[in-house]
């Protein structure tokens, strides 16, 4: 029980080392007296013995001087044995005692047993005296070097190297049957059997969350405990540290377990196979791992999951079927040992019981309930369960409430059992007792078993390595292994570069694509809204009044919004190119869903300027009052762009009508089709609205109620039942191509007419208003594109590239996300690579320290 203290050598200063290099040491010991005369001066340690015994026939037997000095003795030789136990006593303490104690009757040697009971306790108080004192002189020591005053840095502790290594093979996919096989301390038992409690008294803290009956424990908890200054818990993916010792700070701790319980187990499930890791640190803590899994039960109650009972037994399994994981099984022996169900899993899982210890809790409570004494006893000597076990021990964790601390508990059960009967008659071995002397042994059957399995499992996983390496080198002989979060790295530079070649878009690239987009989207409202309500008025001054009531409104309502959203749908579309370009042989297509999922993410939180369309709608305004056309090559210009519109609009007019009208006698000859009925009954209605429009050119663009009458009674007269609606829904289509034909010979006319519009058609039968109306419509595209171009590329992309960086940071943040987006069988391999020569890594750095230590 003694600390090693060949670890702190570097307590004494280095000039003491140095001593012998300024110090003639040889000189200095011929100097001083022979041992012989120093010899002399000591005092004679047999005659001081002999007066000693002569002693002995003075005192009473009992607690007496004597027993004290061989007592002493005792203790000393009980420190120097290693693997002893607290109760054990010594066999020359024993000899002692029957040197001065020779009684024949019964009753002196009951007397003798009792007496030699209390000198094993009271040895045990003494030990444990020396042994709180031990440890609060390493807590001090371990304090002094966490405070920074030796300059010389600690390695990472042999269980923390270890505890990494089970991190990550918890995450590692065994996809190339590279089983877990490191062991770990697996804590099984029957629901509300103590579980929780003994691994508590273990850590010295209550650090989980407690429930009267109901199911707590839903998902495994390992906990790594290691020796520290201070007695803290933190989790592996979190920097925050409970202080153990703050009542705040525990309950902290059970309510961070409890939520981290709570969003493992996913929808419609009441427990999870995430396991939840924590690391506790404290002084005299027992290095070791363990690993605390959901209680068994025999019945699904309501609330539960129906498939709650075989997913417990499954994980239950899957840790225990682990060859090397030693299972410490809890049995709750204030119950009736016919109600276990967790024996039966154990025995099963181990048979021959080679790593399982078997632990006994609420022993207070078992006897004095259990009539029979003895039955606790066959449970402790493994003869009431089927089950075998490497020991077998009782211990009490608690007092029936649960804000009990740590500390109280331990004196309740050191008090417990130094007057239980169990004890004192020996129906139970001082050292299968007490949660201390169980931590003691798993601890030491822990290291044991890492110590014979551990290399073992390191030359598994370089075979592993082997097989993935070659595996890469046949499949990806020429690509680098990179790793998922690498994969993401190089992406976000591409990405980041694509979005940069967006300001490097031209002026004029952005312009035209502006105006043609922006034209194609308000064309439909500028032809049928303002231009042909328009033209059917009968003089230049009511066209000019009627299109500028018309544009007056658009610009006010509609034209800035629907030019914003242009123009974001342009950029939209510019930065998806960049986005899904093909590169050429350099592109790579792993990196396709990640660059979509950030163009959608990046799209969707950009919002455009909301003062846009307030200054674009006074532009626009300007841009549409203005008519002064300044020479003829605007002009052409305008007419140009005009007939483009005119004859775009009359292309899809036609189309329209030939689908009404079915196809014509051409088209019926070469390619053997007919027309439908209906086709056929609009034909008719066609022809004898076209025979009106000849007779009357300058028709109004809408028919009169006779005028529909009329046309169904000349289809009649042809035996053709035609319905009124049919005939203006026709005549729509009919009037729109004659307009759109006389509109454009009218352009053609305009063609010469800048002449008179310079002198604004005075002396003129050739009015070209609508060329006018056109060329104001152009300018304003133009304008509006321009001014569109500028907030693109001064404010618009700057934004959404910062909306880029942003959402990579946060996909960078978001495991899950990464693995969704970076999929297949190269990241697979990549990632099974990392961790492998990781877990590899580790291994071999904690197998050397290993051998250090040992």
């Amino acid at each position: 029980m003694l600390p090693d203290l060949s670890d702190y050598k570097w307590i004494v200063p280095d000039f003491i080392w140095e001593l012998d290099e300024h110090i003639d040491f040889e000189k200095l010991s011929k100097a001083l007296p022979d041992a012989e005369d120093l010899a002399k001066l000591l005092p004679d340690f047999d005659k001081i013995g002999e007066s000693l015994s002569s002693l002995k026939g003075f005192f009473s037997p009992g607690y007496n001087l004597v027993s004290e000095v061989i007592g002493a003795s005792d203790l000393l030789l009980l420190l120097g044995s290693q693997g002893e136990t607290a109760f054990r006593a010594t066999d020359q303490g024993y000899e002692n005692d029957k040197q001065y104690k020779k009684v024949s009757d019964k009753e002196k040697v009951d007397q003798l047993q009792e007496e030699l009971l209390h000198t094993q306790l009271k040895y045990q108080r003494i030990l444990e005296r020396l042994e709180k004192e031990n440890k609060e002189l390493r807590k001090l020591v371990l304090q002094k070097d966490d405070k920074g005053i030796h300059q010389r840095k600690l390695k990472k502790s042999l269980i923390d190297m270890y505890s990494e290594v089970l991190d990550i093979l918890s995450d590692y996919d065994a996809s190339y049957n590279t089983q877990d096989h490191l062991p770990r301390v697996v804590v099984v038992g029957d629901q509300s059997a103590g579980k929780t409690s003994v691994l508590e008294m273990i850590a010295q803290a209550r650090i989980f969350p407690r429930g009267s009956g109901e199911m707590m424990t839903r998902s495994p908890v390992k906990v790594t405990l290691s020796e520290g200054p201070h007695h803290v818990a933190l989790f592996k993916d979190s920097s925050r540290e409970f202080d153990l010792t703050k009542e705040e700070d525990l309950a902290a701790l059970r309510n961070e377990i409890e939520i981290r319980m709570r969003k493992s187990v996913k929808e419609g499930c009441t427990v999870s196979a995430e396991t939840i890791s924590l690391n506790v640190k404290g002084p005299g803590l027992q290095r070791m791992v363990l690993v605390d899994l959901p209680g068994v039960i025999s019945t699904v109650t309501s609330g539960m999951a129906p498939d709650t009972k075989d997913t417990i037994f499954s994980i239950s399994k899957a840790y225990m079927q682990n060859p090397n994981a030693i299972i410490l099984c809890i049995q709750d022996g204030s119950v009736d040992a016919e109600r276990s169900i967790v024996t039966d899993l154990v025995s099963q899982m181990d048979p021959h019981g080679k790593r399982t210890i078997f632990v006994l809790t609420k022993v207070d409570l078992a006897e004095k309930n259990v009539a029979s004494p003895n039955r606790i006893q066959q449970i402790i000597e493994g003869k009431l369960f089927p089950m075998k076990a490497l020991g077998y021990f009782a211990v009490v964790t608690g007092k029936g409430n649960s804000s009990e601390s740590i500390e109280s508990i331990k004196d309740y059960e050191e008090e417990f059992f130094q007057n239980s009967k169990l004890l004192k008659t020996c129906m139970l071995k001082a050292h299968q007792v007490t949660t201390r002397n169980l931590s003691l042994a798993v601890s030491d059957c822990f290291w044991k078993m890492v110590r014979e399995s551990v290399e073992q499992q390191a030359d598994a996983f370089k075979a592993t390595r082997f097989n993935l390496e070659t595996e890469w080198k046949n499949n990806y002989p020429r690509l680098r292994e990179l790793d998922r979060n690498e994969l993401f790295e190089k992406a976000k530079n591409e990405i980041l570069d694509e979005v940069i070649s967006l300001s490097q878009v031209t002026p004029k690239h952005w312009e035209e694509i502006l105006q043609k987009t922006l034209w194609e989207r308000v064309s439909t409202h500028v032809i049928e809204n303002i231009y042909l309500p328009a033209a059917q008025t009968t003089n230049s001054g009511t066209f000019n009044t009627t299109v500028d009531i018309k544009l007056k409104q658009w610009t006010d309502k509609q034209l800035p919004n629907k030019a914003v959203e242009v123009a974001w749908e342009t950029l939209q579309e510019e930065f998806s190119h960049f986005m899904t370009e093909k590169k050429g042989k350099e592109h790579d297509d792993i990196f396709d869903k990640l660059k979509q999922a950030v163009k959608e993410e990046s799209i969707k939180r950009h919002k455009w300027n909301e003062r846009a369309e307030d200054s674009l709608r006074v532009i626009q305004h300007n841009a549409l009052e203005d008519r002064s056309i300044s020479d003829k090559q605007q002009w052409d210009a305008a007419i140009h762009f005009m007939e483009d519109t005119l004859q775009s609009r009359l292309k899809d007019t036609e189309s329209v009508i030939e689908d009404m009208v079915g196809p014509d006698w051409k088209k019926r000859w070469l390619y053997w089709v007919g027309r439908t009925k209906e086709q056929n009954i609009r034909n008719e209605t066609k022809n004898e609205l076209e025979k009106m429009i000849k007779c009357n050119e300058d028709h109004a663009a809408y028919l009169a109620n006779d005028e529909v009458t009329t046309v169904r009674k000349n289809l009649e007269a042809k035996g053709v039942a035609v319905d009124p609606c049919l005939i203006k829904d026709t005549w729509h289509q009919v009037y729109r191509r004659h307009f759109l034909r006389t509109a454009l010979s009218h352009c053609n006319l305009c063609r010469r007419g800048f002449y008179y519009y310079q002198r604004h058609f005075v002396d003129s039968e050739l009015e070209c208003n609508d060329v006018v109306l056109f060329w104001r419509i152009q300018r304003m595209l133009a304008i509006t594109a321009n001014t569109l171009r500028q907030q693109l590329t001064n404010t618009e992309v700057r934004r959404l590239e910062k909306n880029v960086k942003e959402v990579l940071e946060d996909f960078a943040e978001d495991s899950d996300k990464k693995v969704k987006l970076l999929t297949g069988k190269r990241v697979q391999l990549a990632e099974d690579l990392k961790k492998v020569r990781e877990i590899q890594e580790k291994l071999e750095a904690f197998i050397e320290a290993l051998h250090q230590e040992k």
